[in-house]
């Protein structure tokens, strides 16, 4: 049944399809489609604009208009089904044990006198900086080991690509987890930081991502993770352009 009442309306225009929203609504009301957040359903947004403090574009507003009347029992299975289809995504191990997935810790190897001798000037490095496997965040368990006590870099899997020597300027010294913040589940990311900040006790998180406006959701999963766990682990935020250079570094959270 309709009648009058708030709800959100989204302004197409201004949606850059960062997801912050999403995480904000606490009914699972919207979802991002075809780059853009959409309602799922009229029935499942209360209209109290929880979504609208985080969108960075102001795309969100509460309006008052005819709507479907907001159903908290539909809400509550639109949750249970959303959760359902988390597990259901969620990798399986394989009976026999997938070797791609099993937790390993190595230090970086030096490199002989004879690969700096002869490194350019330009490179940094030719030696790998990563010391533990795996580093997809859907594979890496909140308990393991590597992550305890971790200086602990989070990136965008661009970024590696785009800059050059991403190894000895991020990665060295740090535990390495990587993720898509536009391709991946931001929800689950969350609960999966969350899980980490509460009983990893990491020292410093950085996050490293890329200028475009998709990716932008990733210090917001942090962000949100580090709220939800209650502490107040330091987080750096570092941009980087599509053509390799450093945009932004900046301290978000002290």
């Amino acid at each position: 049944m309709k009648v009058k009442r708030n709800i959100i309306e989204i302004n197409e225009d201004l949606c850059n399809g960062c997801g912050q929203c999403i995480l904000d609504c606490a009914e699972g009301a919207l979802k991002i489609e075809n780059g853009k957040a959409k309602l799922v359903g009229e029935i499942y947004c209360d209209g109290l604009g929880a979504c609208l403090k985080g969108c960075p574009t102001g795309a969100l507003k509460v309006v008052e208009r005819e709507a479907e009347d907001f159903s908290e029992e539909a809400v509550h299975e639109l949750l249970k089904k959303q959760e359902e289809e988390k597990k259901a995504a969620a990798p399986k191990a394989l009976g026999c044990g997938c070797p791609g997935t099993s937790l390993r810790s190595f230090g970086a190897p030096a490199a002989s006198p004879c690969q700096t001798a002869n490194q350019p000037k330009t490179y940094g490095g030719g030696a790998s900086a990563l010391t533990h496997w795996p580093i997809q965040i859907k594979l890496v368990p909140p308990a393991a080991p590597f992550l305890k006590g971790a200086d602990l870099l989070v990136a965008a899997d661009c970024t590696a690509f785009a800059y050059g020597n991403f190894h000895n300027d991020m990665l060295a010294g740090k535990v390495m987890m990587i993720g898509c913040p536009k391709l991946d589940n931001a929800e689950e990311y969350v609960c999966k930081f969350a899980e980490i900040f509460r009983n990893a006790g990491l020292k410093r998180v950085t996050v490293v991502r890329m200028e475009v406006p998709c990716c932008s959701k990733l210090p917001m999963i942090i962000m949100k993770a580090r709220e939800m766990a209650g502490v107040h682990t330091p987080v750096e935020e570092i941009v980087v352009g599509v053509q390799g250079g450093i945009q932004s570094r900046c301290l978000i959270a002290a």
